[in-house]
């Protein structure tokens, strides 16, 4: 019998259809960036895209369009979306869909765990200035808004998201085809974004408080590389990443990410390791093995 269950489990890894990219999308710009009163009066999941956050939508579908074809030089590829249930999610999906023809689109699935920050329910402006002061001393990740999430709150819902995301790939719950370039476009919020690649590349919590918030409609492309990770090194330069936070040493593990093989991931990220030991030096200690 166990036998038969590790013969399963081999074949089951050997014919996972991995995304050759999953790709992160913030929503164009809202009346709420626009006008953060707007959210005095309106429910922040009910704030809508205004005319440029149109606009921006349906040029990033192009760029998506692009990205995925590989300019043309690819000729069958799919997309599968995750969206965010919020009215300015939706509505960049639906300009970014223009860019796509209905044979191309395998599936979209709106997705509640990857959803806005709460930040309670009415936000009255000049409160929510003050109280976005006082997260600036506290810390972005653990400062919970009254009523509302803390970033740790939105890394626990998008980590169970991310789980189920694996397990629609194990499956194949996305009838993805091997012949075909599988690519996962997630619209989604600045904040959910970035909790998703520190949960996703282990960065740590100090690691996520220097990261910068997505621009709207701004991109970040996770590319599988040729030893099975994902990096975003492949799609974007080192300006890039340095601009939206990544220290050197982050930089440098998604270069390895190209090429690396997750089993080494440890013997490669010794800085990872030493930003919780003190090792005075890489000699063998002296701990008795049995």
């Amino acid at each position: 019998m166990e036998e038969n269950n590790h013969k399963n489990n081999h074949q089951s890894c050997k014919t996972r259809l991995l995304p050759k990219r999953i790709i992160l999308v913030r929503h164009g710009e809202s009346e709420g960036n626009l006008d953060t009163s707007a959210c005095s009066t309106t429910p922040d999941y009910k704030i809508s895209l205004t005319k440029e956050g149109r606009a921006q939508a349906c040029l990033a579908g192009s760029h998506l369009r692009d990205l995925v074809s590989s300019h043309g030089h690819c000729p069958d590829w799919r997309v599968y979306f995750y969206v965010s249930p919020y009215e300015r999610t939706r509505s960049t999906l639906r300009e970014i869909g223009k860019s796509f023809s209905k044979k191309r689109v395998i599936g979209v699935r709106e997705e509640c765990r990857i959803r806005e920050q709460d930040f309670g329910n009415f936000q009255v402006e000049e409160r929510m200035k003050i109280i976005k002061e006082t997260r600036e001393r506290f810390g972005r990740f653990f400062y919970r808004f009254p009523e509302g999430e803390s970033a740790a709150d939105v890394f626990d819902r998008v980590s169970s998201f991310l789980e189920s995301l694996w397990r629609d790939i194990d499956l194949n719950r996305l009838h993805s085809d091997s012949s075909q370039d599988l690519n996962l476009i997630i619209i989604s919020h600045g904040l959910a974004s970035r909790v998703f690649l520190m949960k996703w590349f282990k960065w740590t919590v100090e690691q996520f408080e220097r990261l910068n918030n997505l621009g709207n409609c701004e991109i970040r492309v996770m590319e599988l590389g040729h030893g099975g990770e994902y990096s975003l090194a492949i799609n974007h330069s080192d300006e890039e990443l340095l601009e939206w936070g990544l220290s050197p040493e982050m930089i440098k593990d998604q270069k390895w990410r190209i090429d690396g093989n997750k089993a080494d991931w440890n013997d490669h990220c010794t800085w990872y390791l030493r930003s919780f030991f003190d090792y005075e030096s890489d000699s063998e200690d002296d701990v008795e093995r049995s």
